[in-house]
């Protein structure tokens, strides 16, 4: 099992060039070769086989891409192997070979975006504060817990708020002891919960336990949208552009941390206690449609919450329910199994009419939720498309650099 373990590096003054110059060739790279396959496809031609010679080899040769030669052909390589790889997922999954979500078409790398190079073995090498990088040299790293393995690969990121990461994918010893199981004391906790995901609460747990929702975004709206208006009103090309865009990208880099931390310790809380754990399949990219919950839903990170579990899932050997989205969870009673008929969204607690139970509507979605299997639901596997799809994942699980367990 592979997994990707990643650090906070901070590069020296020396070393900003020559990571900006690494960045640039390695997109420069991926651009060029990328207009030879467009062209190639446009004009009904098979996909040419001597493109990494036309964008590297040959490239350096000419007056205006000399500077290829300045960063380490390592990079610039794996770039364009990177494009290869994502070029034929692309026609793959279009013809149906490649199973799973269908897989987009590449695009054209921009400067201002997201930047990302990566070094394979022979590249880097790993030291007990830093990571020595091919014709960079050795760049300080904030190592909070060792690598469990040599790592295989090591990506370098950029982000848009200017911070800079080490990405490690390091291969995992299967089978991994999984946390400790609460023992069986009569009740839901230890042997499996049920898990209904909501706006008002994040989650509720079959064990009728409300997790709040952070609700991050809607708490730095206001200094979003100030920051937004500021970056609107300034010249473009300008420095004082590149500082409001900073500005701007540093607001929404604390929330995506915030979240991501908020997740981690909540799902690894529940893979902790529990064997079986069983979450609805929702249609998150419909949900988001809906103009007046988009915001919320999106702020939710119901799609990576669903991907955490299920990563944490198949590494600690927890059983994952992937429940069917049609299942009326909200509609059965928990108790005697019968269904007491469609209920509108403003109805949040309601009585069975043939026990007379009296159901909190969230808490009894997530104890049938639980049942499902018992019902005739089936277990799935981790994309959720049952387990006989042979999608590879590299990197199962990413996990951060520093432990979220509670």
């Amino acid at each position: 099992m592979k997994a990707r373990y990643n650090y906070r590096i901070y590069p020296k003054p020396s070393q900003i060039e020559p990571l900006a110059k690494a960045f640039g060739c390695a997109r420069v790279v991926w651009n060029d070769a990328l207009w030879l396959y467009q062209k190639a496809n446009k004009q009904g031609l098979p996909m040419p086989f001597d493109v990494d010679k036309q964008v590297i080899t040959q490239a350096k040769k000419t007056p205006h891409r000399a500077w290829l030669s300045e960063v380490s052909n390592i990079v610039l390589q794996q770039s364009f192997r990177d494009l290869q790889t994502a070029w034929k997922n692309y026609f793959s999954s279009l013809k149906g070979k490649r199973k799973g979500k269908r897989v987009g078409k590449p695009k054209f790398k921009k400067k201002q975006s997201r930047q990302a190079i990566r070094f394979r073995k022979g590249g880097f090498k790993v030291h007990s504060e830093s990571v020595k990088l091919a014709k960079i040299g050795h760049v300080p790293m904030i190592v909070s817990r060792p690598l469990p393995s040599e790592p295989s690969s090591v990506t370098i990121i950029k982000d848009c708020a200017g911070r800079y990461f080490a990405s490690f994918v390091v291969e995992i010893p299967q089978p991994i002891p999984p946390p400790s199981v609460p023992p069986n004391r009569g009740d839901a906790e230890g042997r499996g919960v049920g898990i209904d995901l909501g706006l008002t609460h994040f989650c509720i747990l079959s064990s009728k336990e409300k997790v709040e929702n952070p609700r991050l975004h809607k708490k730095m709206l206001k200094r979003i949208k100030k920051a937004s208006r500021k970056l609107a009103k300034a010249k473009r090309d300008s420095k004082r552009r590149e500082r409001r865009k900073r500005r701007l990208a540093k607001l929404h880099a604390k929330i995506k941390d915030q979240r991501t931390d908020f997740l981690h310790k909540l799902t690894t809380r529940l893979v902790r206690k529990n064997q079986t754990l069983a979450v609805e399949d929702l249609n998150v990219a419909g949900l988001v449609k809906n103009r007046k919950l988009s915001r919320a839903i999106s702020d939710a990170g119901w799609s990576k919450f669903k991907t955490m579990l299920a990563a944490k899932c198949d590494k600690y050997s927890r059983d994952l329910i992937i429940v069917d989205r049609w299942y009326p969870s909200s509609q059965i009673c928990s108790c005697c199994g019968k269904s007491g008929g469609r209920k509108e969204l403003n109805v949040r607690e309601w009585e069975c009419l043939y026990c007379n139970t009296f159901h909190d509507r969230d808490v009894n979605a997530a104890i049938n939720l639980l049942k499902y299997k018992d019902a005739g639901g089936q277990s799935e596997s981790q994309n959720g498309r049952g387990s006989k799809c042979k999608t590879t994942v590299v990197a199962v699980c990413n996990e951060p650099s520093t432990t979220y367990e509670q």
